[in-house]
């Protein structure tokens, strides 16, 4: 049966996992610099064909995906009404998804479709009715939520999420958006399934109960 997964969600010790002020000049929030590191090796590493912890947790979050979910905040620095539409996202004319994404959001626009497979789908439905329209598309895979920490939370207070891996890295940063807040009884119904750590970073994956 296809899963709703989360992967590598880069949070600080203290549990933030953006900071706070998201611009176009501090995309992931004031203070967050360097945050991803671990992941950016992790790529290199795998590029050049070496492997390791944080190589493994990359390379199992492309597998069997078939859509992607994501908030605003994600999507572009924009806040509010579309002042024009030609953001199209941070990746360039060839973002990195190659699938449907359903963008959540309070102000609709058109679906945008870009290159090499991925369109971009703007939805202000509830989670049930997006998460059942990432399933049709991804036509019997996988469907992975790509952040941020807002729409993590949803997902995860209304149940729905099968898998989340968070990627805890070595830092305090004592503001910004944490991941686990405001999800009321919603984390209750996970356990912890792995728990190992490298150099970089340590990954703790949840799964449902």
């Amino acid at each position: 049966m296809p899963k709703l997964r989360v992967h590598n969600i880069t949070v600080s010790v203290d549990g933030y996992a953006a900071g706070p002020r998201q611009c176009l000049e501090h995309p992931l929030g004031e203070g967050f610099q360097g945050m991803h590191e671990w992941m950016f090796a992790a790529m290199r590493d795998l590029a050049d064909g070496k492997g390791g912890i944080d190589v493994e947790y990359v390379e199992r979050s492309e597998e069997n995906i078939g859509a992607t979910i994501m908030g605003r905040n994600m999507f572009g620095p924009r806040r509010g009404p579309w002042e024009d539409e030609s953001w199209t996202g941070w990746w360039g004319p060839n973002p990195p998804y190659h699938n449907d994404v359903f963008v959540h959001t309070h102000h609709l626009r058109p679906s945008v479709v870009m290159e090499g497979g991925t369109t971009f789908h703007f939805t202000d439905e509830p989670v049930e009715t997006v998460l059942a329209r990432a399933f049709e598309a991804a036509a019997g895979k996988d469907v992975r939520i790509g952040g941020g920490p807002a729409t993590v939370q949803q997902y995860l207070r209304a149940g729905l999420l099968d898998e989340l891996h968070l990627a805890v890295v070595p830092r305090l940063l004592g503001r910004g958006e944490r991941l686990l807040d405001n999800l009321g009884d919603g984390i209750d119904g996970y356990r912890v399934a792995e728990l190992v750590g490298s150099p970089a970073a340590t990954h703790v994956r949840l799964v449902r109960r």
